[in-house]
Order: structure tokens, then C-alpha cells, then sequence
């Protein structure tokens, strides 16, 4: 499982980014927890865009077990519309 810290902003990314992607590599389903995020910054949206990318790119399924109001509010806010990163929002 992909647990996502309570904080996930630039100074984080880079050091949860080898963690991230040896554990997408050695699974078939992805189970993603943003449970305990209470901080995010752009960087940090762009880094679980570019997660879910490529977990899709590699033909993963994706399993989001819960919809932190902090990564949706900061989603909104940015304006992104993506669908890919969307569909895991469902209202």
C-alpha cells in the first residue's frame, strides 16, 4: 500500500519517489491511503498525478482507499481538471 504522509509538499517528493515506485513495480493492484494528509503543495498534486500515470501506464489497478478533503480542496484550487486523477474524486 501506498500511504501518502501527512505532509507532501517539495521538500518530501523526492525522498517518497523511490519508495513509491519500487512498491508500484512490485505490485499488480495499487492500494493508495491518503488518510492522514493534511498538507499538500503543487508540487505535491503534481507528484500523485504523475504516480497514478504511471501507475496506469503499467497496465496497474488502482485502489484509493480514501479521498483526503485536503488533496481535493488543493485540486480545485489549482483548477485541474484531469480526468485521470479525477475519477478516484467521485462526489
Amino acid at each position: 500500500m501506498i500511504k501518502l504522509p501527512s505532509e507532501l509538499t517539495i521538500a518530501q517528493v523526492d525522498s517518497y519517489q523511490t519508495q513509491v515506485i519500487s512498491h508500484i513495480d512490485e505490485n499488480t493492484v495499487i492500494n493508495i491511503d491518503d488518510s492522514e494528509l493534511t498538507r499538500i503543495d503543487t508540487i505535491g498534486v503534481q507528484f500523485i498525478l504523475a504516480v497514478v500515470t504511471y501507475i496506469i501506464a503499467q497496465g496497474k489497478e488502482i485502489k484509493w482507499q480514501s479521498t483526503s478533503i485536503i488533496l481535493r480542496e488543493s485540486i480545485n484550487q489549482l483548477g485541474i481538471k484531469d480526468a485521470i486523477l479525477l475519477q478516484y474524486f467521485s462526489d
